[in-house]
């Protein structure tokens, strides 16, 4: 079995961890393209899927084109995984940053990450410092492999 994990956020990322190794496939910043190619990828695996797609919300504070964009963003994810017939739960982030003892804070997602998969690299082409939506989308991937 695969397990998907995408933290959709501005700076999000995905990741995809094979249960029959517990072998990290992928983990990267998101990109759509490289999305989709690993969704169609996914789709066609004699393997099922299962994916912790991250529940977000309007925030305080936020403006109103932005959280349209982000919602927008949002709903063509939810649209590509429906397309490809990929199962997936919304879990917000309350729940799943509670299996690994976490809070809001991003740098601690990072350390934790490194903890459990120690050879992946969460700094991508072209950036210089590690990011969080890396980390969070394949802690998330591990939530799903552990919960789902």
């Amino acid at each position: 079995m695969f397990f998907l994990g995408i933290d959709p956020g501005r700076n999000g990322g995905f990741a995809i961890i094979d249960s029959d190794n517990h072998t990290v496939i992928e983990a990267m910043k998101f990109d759509k393209d490289s999305f989709l190619s690993w969704t169609d990828y996914l789709s066609r695996a004699d393997k099922k899927t299962k994916c912790c797609l991250e529940k977000v919300h309007a925030m305080p504070k936020q403006g109103s084109v932005s959280m349209f964009h982000f919602g927008e963003s949002y709903g063509w994810l939810k649209g590509v995984l429906d397309a490809f017939e990929i199962s997936y739960q919304e879990i917000r982030p309350q729940i799943w940053k509670k299996e690994f003892g976490l809070t809001s804070d991003k740098q601690r997602s990072i350390e934790v990450c490194k903890q459990l998969f120690p050879a992946i690299n969460l700094i991508p082409a072209g950036c210089k410092k590690e990011q969080d939506g890396i980390a969070e989308s394949l802690l998330m991937a591990e939530f799903a492999r552990r919960k789902l």
